[in-house]
């Protein structure tokens, strides 16, 4: 028999990890060299050698499994590479989340000539982008001009003439629109032309660009992808007293544009591939979508009003200048603020008619007297999607192709909502029983500055409204609502193995199922108590698991929604049903989770 065939030895390819090769090398050396190789002690030439060979090929191996993990969305686990997936099915990540909610701001103004009212002259415009500061030291931003010269703001006499008691001073209240963070500018040195230019902010926790200018003057619009050339521009309204809108929305043809792409600590702004000096020139729609009589050929039967160019650059790419980039930081820690939290003004920008005109002591006095205060929560979900969640999200991107048909396509338009509109913790949609039309249900939560859930506020309600409308059915009507929170407690019996310390098992426990419900539910999701019987057995030092009861807190810090939990239960008794409409919480876990040891 020939050599070679005698040193056929089968190769255990499943044998991949450090110990595992250098046993198969052990046994190969051994069985094919044992006259050139005899000592293999630890301290041998022949063990380092194995020793190197086993650690380059474990090396291999764990990069081979990671390049070929990542290279699939169903099983990628970095964060960068998952959000990398979704962009090609269509996915775009909103960004680093931010709170919205409304404010108070009181102002004091002096009583006109006559007394009756106040001087209309010193009445102010809280101009958008004051800032305002938290007692926990959080920034927020007005989004809007506040008029305080509005006949809907309330107004009381605050001081009187002591002598004559005749009105001095009068305090006027308005509400307005604040979200988290606050502006910063950056600038971006451009060279030569670059296509596809991708430039880097290098600021942490973005929320959303403002504005790209650059230093001639020209400005770059932020589209959802290069190929459109459509965008809603924000036009002041000159009518805005009359009939109360503030601003109005005007199409607009952009040839200069850029999209943002996010990941969790960096974002970056990319540009297309066209030159500075081409222009695009607008598509006739006879020539995009008709049948023209005398051609010996038919275009395109389809018509995207979102793309009226015929060039194919995707946008001119700045060059040879320097980019002026705005942007808003969000806070970077919890940006839920409680009842009157904010109080603090910062910045506060008025504007008055007619300034030279007026006294600049009654100005300063004016401005000093601006007070602010948030009488409802400000709240979101300030905490960016688990790899699992951000995996659902993608998968359901897909199919919904920018319109809202099925349940999935609604609940994830709202997830995908930009986060300088705002953001919710957990999303459900259902249909209406009592509704004899499309009426649909949307369930909405957020969470509060500890990370406990409670109810959205209307700014967020407001701004997922106006978001949905450009994609649901036109025969759809959509009614944004609280669900029910239940708060849960965990109470548990087990029986421990011989020789453990009742005390460590016993917090081991506790702790274990502390972390698996640590995250929230989601609107409707059953509880399974079977999963509590099956986590307790695998804790270090449990025997068996004797009993588990569910309990329903309310009350004091707890919600005063009321869940029967006998009659809600399986036939099996092995989850709790819950309605669509109700949405599961262990508020305080180390507290709300109780065990026995026997």
């Amino acid at each position: 028999m020939p050599d070679d065939q005698k040193k056929i030895l089968p190769i255990d390819y499943t044998h991949r990890e450090f110990h595992t090769i250098r046993n198969d090398l052990m046994e190969i050396a051994e069985r094919f060299y044992p006259d050139t190789f005899q000592d293999f002690s630890e301290a041998s030439f022949g063990s380092i050698m194995l020793d190197a060979v086993a650690y380059v090929g474990d090396q291999l191996s764990l990069y081979l499994d990671y390049n070929v993990n990542e290279s699939f969305l169903d099983t990628a686990y970095q964060r960068s590479n998952i959000l990398r997936h979704g962009r090609v099915l269509g996915y775009k990540d909103p960004g680093r989340p931010s709170t919205y909610g409304q404010v108070a701001l009181f102002i004091m103004v002096p009583a006109s000539s006559t007394g009756i009212g106040p001087d209309n002259r010193y009445i102010p415009i809280l101009k958008r982008g004051s800032k305002f500061t938290s007692q926990t030291g959080l920034s927020f931003v007005l989004l809007e001009n506040i008029d305080f010269a509005n006949p809907k703001n309330p107004m009381v006499v605050a001081q009187s003439d002591a002598s004559t008691n005749a009105p001095t001073q009068y305090a006027i209240k308005a509400y307005g629109n604040v979200v988290s963070g606050q502006f910063a500018q950056k600038q971006i040195s451009i060279g030569p032309y670059q296509r596809f230019l991708k430039r880097k902010i290098g600021a942490n926790n973005i929320s959303e660009i403002i504005s790209v200018t650059d230093s001639e003057g020209n400005e770059y619009f932020e589209v959802d992808y290069l190929a459109q050339d459509i965008v809603f521009k924000e036009v002041a309204n000159d009518n805005f007293k009359n009939d109360n809108v503030p601003s109005v929305l005007k199409p607009l043809l952009v040839s200069r544009k850029f999209v943002v792409e996010t990941d969790r600590n960096t974002t970056a702004i990319q540009f297309g591939s066209g030159k500075s000096g081409q222009t695009d020139i607008v598509a006739a729609p006879q020539e995009v979508a008709l049948e023209v009589f005398g051609k010996d050929y038919i275009s395109t039967t389809t018509f995207d009003p979102s793309r009226l160019s015929n060039s194919d650059s995707f946008g001119i790419v700045p060059s040879n200048t320097t980019l002026t980039v705005v942007y808003r930081v969000t806070n970077p820690t919890n940006s839920n603020v409680a009842v009157g939290g904010i109080n603090t003004v910062s910045n506060g920008i008025l504007s008055f008619d007619d300034r030279p005109s007026l006294s600049t002591t009654t100005v300063n006095t004016i401005q000093n007297s601006l007070e602010v205060l948030n009488e409802t929560p400000i709240v979101g979900d300030v905490v960016n999607p688990s790899s699992a969640e951000l995996k659902r999200r993608i998968f359901d991107t897909f199919p919904t192709q920018n319109r809202a048909v099925t349940q999935s396509d609604y609940e994830n338009l709202v997830y995908r909502m930009p986060s300088k509109f705002g953001s919710v913790k957990r999303v459900s949609i259902q249909k209406d029983p009592d509704s004899l039309k499309r009426n649909l249900n949307l369930y909405v939560i957020s969470e509060d500055s500890y990370g406990k859930l409670i109810a959205t506020n209307m700014v967020i309600k407001n701004n997922i409204k106006t978001w949905l409308n450009q994609y649901r059915m036109i025969n759809d009507t959509v009614d944004i609502l609280d669900p029910y929170i239940v708060n849960l407690g965990i109470d548990f019996v087990v029986k421990t193995q011989a020789g453990s310390d009742k005390f460590d098992v016993l917090n081991r426990c506790i702790n274990t199922l502390a972390g698996k419900y640590g995250e929230d539910f989601f609107i409707g999701e059953p509880f399974y108590i079977s999963e509590i019987y099956e986590t307790l057995k695998q804790v270090k030092g449990v025997l068996d698991v004797i009993k588990v009861k569910l309990t329903n807190k309310v009350g004091g810090s707890y919600a005063d929604t009321i869940l029967e939990i006998n009659d809600n239960l399986s036939p099996d008794g092995s989850y709790l049903l819950v309605p669509n409409n109700v949405i599961l919480e262990i508020k305080f876990p180390t507290q709300d989770i109780r065990g026995k040891i026997r």
